[in-house]
């Protein structure tokens, strides 16, 4: 029962992402994002891109029709070239009035994206995936609580900048009474104000709930992202590796290196002892060496071992427990030895090779 009751415990959700589960989440393009941040944001450069340049834009379009409809005359006259022209020009024209409200929308667009989770370009979202077409599944996200939520949402959006517009409309009501007493250029230059402002008054309406919102979804996206403590063991296991395994691999590494070094004790010409805990086996060869080189070490029991092999090959031994024991913790296998040592070991060696007769 305990341990069922462990193992539950262990499966359950209640540990923060890690670093590397955030960075995997991003690259499928699961980030922190309002869309409501993203909207409120371009409505309000839109809208106020239209209050300030509204006169210019106005001006521009009816300079356009009258030099369009005035240089091609009389319109009796007009033939297809001519139609055809009149069309082009028309649709440059109106390229030119519409093109800064669509580049100050995809500015906006990006910069309010970016604000939220930086510079991020993934293709993971656009993977056809038949989990996202699964009826069942569907149905489960038409009614779960995220749903219920945007339904709330929505309605607390549709409720605020309904009642912020209507405030408006009712303090600026002799302005919408009085449009019945005004030429037609002045109903048009009273509407697209009023119009400007009140998109302006909503934009900030619907910035102030989607930062609400923001921090909804902040809360949403990190309970998400939440791990189990088995879901970071497995982690750190997938990306460190097993633990166990990496011990018997750090194990076998030590066993095959301990044979290695095993094998080059033959080839030593001396082997220096403490006597008992420690042993270095020294080579030397002056055609090929501008010192001698440690080729084997080893404290206890592996220090016996080396002893036993130079016994069994024939290789001197030389009691010296300062030189054995600095030799022991300042040289590395393979390297040569400092030359503080030189004046030493160069003694030990012309006595071996005295015993050995190589001189």
């Amino acid at each position: 029962m305990l341990k069922l009751d462990l193992q539950f415990f262990a499966g359950e959700k209640t540990e923060k992402a890690t670093p590397k589960k955030r960075q995997d989440s991003r690259k499928k393009g699961q980030v922190l994002k309002s869309q409501d941040v993203t909207s409120a944001i371009v409505l309000l450069f839109v809208f106020l891109f239209l209050y300030f340049a509204a006169g210019f834009m106005r001006d521009h379009v009816f300079t356009f029709f009258t030099h369009t409809f005035t240089k091609f005359v009389p319109l009796q006259s007009l033939d297809i070239d001519q139609t055809m022209l009149i069309y082009i020009e028309m649709i440059m024209q109106m390229a030119i009035v519409l093109l800064p409200i669509m580049a100050i929308s995809i500015i906006a667009g990006i910069g309010g994206n970016f604000f939220q989770f930086g510079l991020l370009f993934t293709t993971e979202p656009l993977k056809f995936d038949l989990k996202k077409i699964d009826p069942v599944k569907g149905l489960k996200r038409i009614f779960s609580i995220r749903a219920l939520v945007e339904l709330l949402k929505s309605l607390l959006k549709i409720s605020f900048i309904g009642s912020v517009t209507t405030i408006f409309l009712l303090m600026n009501i002799d302005k919408v009474l009085g449009l019945a007493f005004k030429t037609p250029q002045d109903t048009l230059v009273t509407v697209g104000q009023l119009v400007a402002l009140m998109g302006i008054i909503a934009s900030f309406v619907l910035l102030f709930i989607s930062i609400l919102d923001y921090f909804y979804q902040k809360y949403d996206y990190e309970k998400n992202l939440r791990m189990s403590k088995q879901d970071i063991k497995d982690e750190y296991k997938n990306s460190e590796g097993d633990p166990i395994i990496k011990s018997r691999i750090k194990q076998r590494q030590r066993e095959m290196a301990m044979r290695r070094m095993m094998q080059e004790v033959p080839q030593a010409d001396v082997v220096i002892t403490n006597p008992t805990h420690f042993a270095i086996a020294l080579k030397y060869d002056d055609t090929k060496m501008d010192a001698p080189v440690v080729i084997a070490k080893g404290a206890d029991f592996i220090a016996q071992k080396i002893k036993m092999i130079a016994k069994e090959h024939d290789i001197v031994m030389v009691e010296n427990r300062p030189l054995a024991r600095s030799l022991y913790d300042e040289v590395e296998i393979g390297d040569r030895i400092p030359e503080q040592f030189f004046k030493t070991v160069a003694e030990i060696l012309a006595y071996v090779y005295r015993i050995q007769r190589k001189i």
